[in-house]
């Protein structure tokens, strides 16, 4: 039996109460003792949210609420890590839950199913992968609309998948995410490449390979041109420059983007939580540097 199970209704509801305690000392052992419940003592504390009438009560309940939300995505980051990443979906669900702690894995997959219908509809699996991909692209950008986030390129929003998926707006990386998940349900060998400074995806398929730029609209093009990128930048040419890199390689990257982003807007207390997360992932990881 937990700690939570031999509390009480009345017992968790007078330690509630201590939060009002004007000495900080109190204060932190409550909010220690709270945190030691657990997860699962999230939705008790929601509630005693709504029927406070107290602001410095309210207050303390939300960073609660918000410390046990972000225990609980470390260990589901960490689960995910431990799995090789095999759900990129998976990955982005958990960095959208960073913000959006309700957000259900579920809707996200209704979504993006409904993106892959529209496709299907008009895909040929034996037409040539170029053929494929105009196809694909014609119905991500000229029917759906996504295109990139020119106006608010360093928003958070565009590290989050539901945002994305809703505004049809987004950054290299989330764009080229929704492109792979669609374009890999259709079978397709598409997958994501961490050029530096550019997200882009590659087909790539025994002897062939090209590659996809969907920050612009899909722009097909070739190793020469990557050849050309990575010249312009004065680097050495690396095998990641070039090849697929993994779920776990993007979701760094999304996280990436998201410390920037926050830091860009001043949030400068979310940058320590983010770091902690890409540290989780960290170990399998690329190294862009």
């Amino acid at each position: 039996m937990n700690e939570t199970e031999n509390l009480s209704n009345k017992e968790l509801k007078a330690l509630i109460s201590l939060l009002e305690d004007d000495d900080a000392e109190v204060v932190d052992h409550v909010e220690g003792k709270i945190k030691s419940l657990g997860t699962h003592i999230i939705p008790y504390l929601e509630f005693e949210w709504e029927g406070s009438f107290n602001p410095t009560v309210q207050k303390r309940i939300e960073e609660l609420v918000h410390s046990l939300q972000f225990q609980l995505l470390r260990e589901k980051l960490e689960a995910w890590k431990e799995k090789e990443g095999e759900d990129l979906l998976e990955g982005m669900w958990l960095v959208n839950t960073y913000q959006y702690p309700d957000l259900e894995y579920a809707d996200l997959k209704k979504q993006l199913e409904q993106i892959y219908y529209e496709a299907w509809l008009e895909f040929k699996t034996d037409a040539h992968p170029v053929d494929q991909v105009k196809v694909l692209n014609s119905v991500i950008f000229n029917k759906l609309k996504f295109g990139a986030n020119t106006k608010n390129f360093h928003s958070p929003g565009n590290s989050m998948i539901s945002v994305v998926l809703q505004t049809k707006k987004g950054n290299p990386v989330s764009l080229c995410i929704v492109y792979a998940l669609v374009a890999q349900k259709l079978k397709l060998p598409i997958y994501g490449v961490n050029l530096p400074n550019l997200f882009v995806l590659t087909y790539k398929q025994g002897e062939t390979q090209f590659y996809v730029n969907a920050f612009n609209r899909g722009l097909i093009f070739s190793r020469k041109e990557v050849d050309d990128y990575v010249a312009n930048l004065k680097l050495t040419p690396k095998d990641q420059y070039y090849e697929p890199c993994t779920n776990i390689d993007i979701v760094v990257r999304v996280l990436r983007n998201l410390s920037i982003a926050h830091e860009k807007l001043g949030n400068t207390e979310k940058l320590e939580e983010i770091k902690s997360l890409i540290d989780i992932l960290a170990g399998k990881a690329i190294d862009l540097d």
